[in-house]
């Protein structure tokens, strides 16, 4: 396996097929050894994007204070192989101004987030959702002002709607900051974005990371026969979009690939995986891993031959 690179959007950035997310596996209670040998394993990879936000832990923060930390003792000499991300836009603290999308919240989030990743600057910061009641405009303004201040390279926008993308999408450009990337949820199983915003990203020649590739890992196969690994995603408490009812309903369809992964010679994971690297306008596929061998399990989908053309039709059914 020989990890490949995409151009994302109409830039100068180059980001890995498959890139390292740090949500739910990098939190305060999990070991701090398995985190740095995901790191250390993933450069060895050519996994070289890694994807944070001010809220993935848990408990919020956790994920980058972890991340700065061993950044910051054992990987800063890595720091230019590096494409950094992270986002503002979730709860972080009580109070009007400890959430959603004002200025106030995404500078002063990026601020505390720079303070836990122990950095100057990240290489792409997200609003992480639209906010309902802030305007736009005063979103995009603060995405502007913090490129403008050095503390991020680009921008990008994460979980818009296509008529709010596009609108954002303007306003930045006519501020001179393109959006260089969008970030949305993309599956076997949820293809909503082919409705919507992976035609707007493609239109617009903006980048598109596309995240719970796997769907919390149902499309692994491990839920299959109904079978509910103790330490699973689905079986965890704090994990708010799997739950063991979820991964039952989709059994059926879900038995369905791995059958035709099995035919194709392959794992369900790669087929997965394979799967949305063949879409059209897709950058890179953000996979998570609690285990090394997760990591290396995913990384192996990278670099290989397009799907046969059979094989995708009835994916396609």
């Amino acid at each position: 396996m020989t990890m490949q690179y995409r151009r994302c959007g109409r830039s100068g950035v180059l980001l890995p097929e498959i890139s390292l997310g740090l949500w739910h596996n990098f939190g305060a209670a999990d070991p701090r050894e398995e985190a740095r040998a995901l790191v250390g394993r993933a450069l060895e990879l050519g996994i070289c994007h890694f994807d944070l936000a001010d809220n993935y832990g848990p408990p919020p923060g956790a994920a980058e204070e972890r991340f700065g930390e061993l950044l910051h003792n054992e990987f800063a000499s890595h720091r230019d192989e590096m494409f950094i991300s992270t986002k503002a836009g979730h709860l972080m603290w009580p109070g009007p101004y400890g959430d959603w999308g004002s200025k106030k919240h995404l500078i002063a989030g990026l601020d505390a987030s720079l303070r836990r990743l122990k950095l100057d600057y990240v290489d792409v910061f997200y609003s992480h959702r639209p906010d309902p009641e802030t305007p736009l405009e005063e979103t995009v303004e603060a995405l502007v002002q913090i490129v403008r201040s050095g503390k991020a390279l680009y921008v990008g926008l994460s979980k818009y709607p296509p008529t709010q993308f596009l609108r954002a999408c303007e306003l930045l450009e006519a501020a001179g900051v393109r959006c260089l990337v969008h970030q949305f949820r993309y599956n076997l199983l949820d293809r909503a974005a082919e409705a919507g915003m992976l035609p707007e990203t493609r239109r617009k020649r903006i980048g598109s990371v596309v995240f719970s590739p796997l769907a919390q890992g149902v499309l692994t196969g491990k839920y299959l026969a109904n079978n509910r690994p103790a330490d699973s995603r689905a079986m965890r408490a704090d994990s708010p979009f799997l739950d063991a009812e979820r991964a039952a309903a989709q059994e059926a369809l879900v038995a369905r690939y791995a059958a035709l992964a099995r035919e194709a010679g392959m794992p369900l994971t790669e087929l997965a995986l394979r799967w949305l690297l063949s879409r059209e306008g897709v950058s890179s596929v953000l996979i998570g891993a609690r285990r090394v061998q997760q990591l290396e399990q995913c990384a192996s989908a990278a670099g290989k031959d397009p799907l046969d053309a059979d094989l995708l039709e009835q994916l396609e059914q």
